[in-house]
Parts: C-alpha cells; structure tokens; sequence
C-alpha cells in the first residue's frame, strides 16, 4: 500500500482558493443579475425607451463573477494546472486558499449590496429617465470594494509564487 504524500494537499487547497473565488463571486453576480432585471424588466414595462440604460445598471452586479473567473484562472496558471506541474507545498496551497478569500467573499457580499443600489438606482429612472449618470454612480460606488479585492487578491498571488516555502 502506497503512504499517502501530504504535499498532494497543497494543490488542493490552492483549487479550493481559486474555485471559491469564482464559485461565491459567481453566485452574487448571478443572483443579482437576475434580481436585477426583474427590476429592468418592471422599469421597461413603464418606459420601453429606458431598456439601454437598464440594461447597464443590471449587468453591474455581474462583474464580481468576472472577478472571481478571473482570480480562480490566475491560481490555475500560477500553480502549474494549465500547463505546466502542478507541486504546490501545502503552505503554498493555504496561502493561495488565504489569497483568494478577498475576492470570494468580497465579491459574494458587493454584488449583493450593488444589486440593491442597481434596483434602487432603476427605480429613480422609471421616475426621472434624464437622470442616468446619477443612477450609474450610486451603484459603481459599490464596485469599487469588488475591485479592491481584486487587486489585493491579484497581488497576494503573484506574491506567493516567489516565496520559498
């Protein structure tokens, strides 16, 4: 019987660190997409003329789900999975899981509260239509906690890849 190599868990951690960023950012941004154009679809049954302008503030909760994709390719190429070998200590495996929890749980709670901004931000066009850059603002002010993980998600990857552990 084979003794089992403890270093094989470092790849799985590092997988389980990329695909939870893509998973729960993934789920908020599907979520609020949808939440989000319910609302459209109410906004364009009142105003057909609006349905451009809805249509951008539904797809703004849709971006922590690009986020996330993004962060969960990254690991993969980074530890070796698409082209190259995959040896990944297991502290290298926990600090790529530790890595990708800003954006995963970042990106589940801002596409929640964007989504909200986006419903409210809709509303107000159905009211006021000239109205839009206003609407735009109110729920991109949101975003900008998405790309903050992001970034420090990205950061905290490349940074391990130069540790020697």
């Amino acid at each position: 019987m084979n003794s089992f190599d403890w270093n094989t868990l470092g790849i799985v951690f590092a997988l389980l660190g990329g695909m939870l960023a893509a998973l729960m950012a993934g789920i908020g941004s599907a979520v609020g997409v949808g939440m989000a154009g319910q609302a459209a679809a109410g906004a364009v049954t009142e105003n057909p003329s609006l349905f451009g302008k809805v249509l951008v503030l539904q797809l703004l909760p849709g971006t922590q789900g690009i986020y996330g994709l993004l962060i969960g390719f990254i690991v993969l190429t980074q530890v070796g999975i698409l082209g190259g070998d995959p040896n990944v200590s297991i502290v290298k495996g926990l600090l790529y899981l530790a890595a990708c929890l800003p954006m995963a749980v970042v990106g589940l709670i801002s596409a929640r509260w964007q989504t909200k901004a986006s419903i409210a931000s809709i509303s107000l066009l159905v009211k006021k239509p000239e109205q839009f850059g206003k609407a735009m603002t109110l729920p991109v002010m949101v975003e900008t906690y998405a790309v903050l993980a992001l970034l420090i998600s990205i950061l905290s990857i490349f940074g391990i890849g130069g540790l020697s552990v």
